[in-house]
């Protein structure tokens, strides 16, 4: 009997020992949960400007609404530039609401021969006509066959357009979907470009070295360029078509 006694104890233990977790199996169940839940707090941080379907985020410069000249297709915000304009006239997209330190995310497509930009802190004022009056701008451009490819690098996509060129063409072919970072940190005193996954640029932010140049650059002597650390994000109709697409922004 005592034997039978030892026997089943035994068994008993080895069940117990069996269907009990180890402190592996619930390490590795804890950091599961750990990143899932960092990886949700990662994705709340970002804000998307536009899904797809809607400009609820965005208008023309100095003007209530978006034109028939921007379109949505494919999920995508698409630009076809008018035949013809009236003096002065443009339709530039900006941001309805303004920002200062952030990460902008965003996709664009550029046409065959096509230039346009990416600019940030605009400054919405009826003295100016045009975004680009006080946002830098981050070139989008075909580096193939726009003559501004060959006027200097400092004029290439991606480049901080007149003052900083890029390290390198990361740039897809016209017609093709490019993927751009861009970094502005006046905390830092950083500003970051990374196209197709590649830095391609960097440069401060701040005064004394962003007044350096700008004053080296064909802003110099424009009296708003670049003076508004807080801003309107901005699309450029610099007469070419253009798309853009996953616009998202995370504030720093």
């Amino acid at each position: 009997m005592k034997k039978i006694m030892m026997i089943a104890i035994a068994v008993l233990f080895f069940i117990s020992c069996r269907n009990k977790p180890t402190k592996n199996a619930a390490l590795q169940q804890q950091t599961e949960t750990d990143l899932s839940m960092t990886e949700a707090t990662n994705n709340e941080e970002w804000m998307v400007l536009f899904d797809g379907t809607s400009f609820d985020r965005f208008k023309e410069y100095l003007k209530e609404g978006v034109s028939e000249h921007w379109k949505i297709e494919d999920r995508a915000m698409v630009f076809y530039p008018p035949k013809e304009r009236k003096p002065k006239e443009a339709f530039n997209l900006i941001t309805k609401d303004s920002y200062t330190d952030f990460v902008l995310s965003l996709e664009w497509k550029i046409s065959e021969g096509g230039n346009s930009g990416i600019f940030w802190g605009v400054k919405e004022d009826e003295r100016l006509s045009e975004a680009y009056e006080t946002g830098p701008e981050i070139q989008v451009l075909d580096n193939e066959k726009h003559p501004d490819a060959k006027a200097g690098k400092t004029h290439q996509a991606g480049a901080l357009y007149d003052m900083v060129a890029p390290l390198k063409d990361a740039t897809k072919s016209a017609g093709e979907w490019n993927t751009c970072l861009i970094t502005i940190n006046h905390k830092t005193n950083q500003g970051i470009v990374v196209l197709n996954g590649e830095e391609i640029v960097t440069f401060a932010v701040n005064d004394p070295e962003w007044g350096a140049m700008v004053a080296n650059s064909k802003f110099a002597t424009w009296t708003d360029f670049g003076k508004y650390p807080t801003g309107k994000i901005g699309l450029q109709d610099h007469g070419d078509g253009v798309a853009f697409r996953n616009i998202k922004i995370k504030e720093l």
